[in-house]
């Protein structure tokens, strides 16, 4: 199994290299020819308005939505949360995502970069301990499809918020696992959804 990570902009280094600790080949993805050879997805978090004009100029952004809709698995931290959401608030002019997910989100939800926090969160289908969650400019779920699940939710302000969901073959959290050292998210997006999808 090949896992690309869309290496437009972002950290998607650290995510190449937490997968390469759960034992599976990862690779930067930049260029066409490279998002028809992966069995699976990982778009990183960083700007997601940069992220999809970068694609775009890449030459990248609709096939990506295509392998996404056909059933490429895909994960998306923080800014891929909100490049896998079907519908965002707060958008930018102009602002596109890839979609998939029948989710609406919130970027910049929880406030700016000074604002950022660390917070301990329980998750369903990963094992306890809690894990240690990190919010960059987080979006937050305002909304999710009646097929979604919601895997992690957070209080804010007196309201409770999904951080963390799937709907098939597509994963999304608010937070950033790829840079904690901890990971069983990445796990879980191997075993739980990309092997199940190409077996």
């Amino acid at each position: 199994m090949l896992v690309g990570v869309l290496a437009l902009q972002g950290d998607f280094r650290e995510h190449i290299a937490a997968l390469a600790e759960c034992g599976v080949e990862a690779v930067a993805v930049k260029h066409l020819s490279e998002i028809d050879s992966i069995d699976a997805l990982v778009l990183p978090g960083g700007e997601s308005t940069t992220i999809a004009k970068l694609a775009r100029s890449f030459g990248l952004f609709d096939r990506i939505v295509e392998r996404i809709r056909s059933g490429l698995p895909t994960y998306g931290s923080c800014a891929g949360m909100i490049l896998l959401a079907d519908r965002i608030e707060g958008a930018a002019a102009g602002q596109e995502s890839f979609g998939g997910l029948d989710i609406t989100v919130r970027r910049n939800a929880f406030g700016r970069q000074v604002d950022s926090f660390e917070v301990d969160l329980n998750m369903l289908g990963i094992t306890a301990p809690a894990i240690r969650a990190v919010f960059i400019r987080a979006p937050w779920v305002e909304s999710v499809g009646s097929k979604v699940e919601v895997l992690a939710s957070m209080e804010f302000n007196g309201e409770l918020h999904p951080v963390a969901v799937r709907q098939g073959s597509l994963l999304a959290t608010s937070f950033h696992p790829e840079i904690t050292g901890d990971n069983r998210i990445h796990r879980y997006f191997i075993e739980s959804i990309c092997k199940s999808a190409v077996a």
